[in-house]
């Protein structure tokens, strides 16, 4: 039988997600961030390809990018709500890692794979980041999926789009955890 890790199963069983507008200060150090990275950075990679890169979001960037999250969404002729949701996340963040899907060419390795990838990475910040203490948040939000905000945002190019945002800071008391998903409806079990 293989060698159990109950602490880490019950850290996973127990993990609550918690609102990043709910987060405040302090957030990681550069060393604290980095163990978290090194941890997180663990992840199906898809032949060493490493199809992704982050960028470190903290201080006065988080105006920067709620400025122009309001510019675009100007540019786009939104209303207040989609100008309110574009801010937000910007306005209220303390330390954000953006993960950049950053697809590879390989005849061996499908692009939607190394997007899983990514995927796979913004999970694995969020448990490093909680497993370290700290309160961690996977979002997006509709600039996150605009190329134009991505390219100014990030740096993105073509080809490359966000895969998650995850917040990380102080998180608050834990209240009431939310209902989880009822095994029975959704796995199908399947032998022959």
């Amino acid at each position: 039988m293989p060698a159990r890790n109950d602490a880490a199963l019950a850290f996973l069983k127990s993990r609550r997600s918690r609102p990043a507008k709910l987060f405040s200060l302090p957030v990681p150090t550069c060393d604290q961030l980095e163990e978290i990275l090194t941890a997180a950075t663990r992840v199906p990679d898809h032949g060493k390809l490493e199809p992704w890169r982050l960028v470190v979001v903290q201080g006065a960037a988080f105006k920067r990018l709620a400025n122009l999250a309001e510019a675009r969404a100007h540019e786009l002729g939104g209303d207040d709500e989609m100008i309110a949701k574009g801010r937000g996340q910007y306005d209220q963040g303390k330390l954000a890692v953006v993960v950049i899907a950053s697809p590879r060419p390989s005849p061996k390795i499908p692009a939607t794979e190394q997007l899983l990838s990514a995927g796979a990475l913004c999970l694995g910040v969020v448990n490093a980041a909680e497993a370290a203490g700290w309160g961690a948040a996977w979002l997006t939000g509709w600039p996150a999926h605009d190329a134009t905000f991505a390219a100014r945002a990030f740096g993105c190019s073509a080809g490359e789009s966000v895969a998650g945002i995850v917040h990380i800071a102080t998180p608050p008391e834990d209240g009431p955890d939310r209902p989880r998903p009822d095994l029975s409806r959704i796995v199908t079990w399947v032998d022959a």
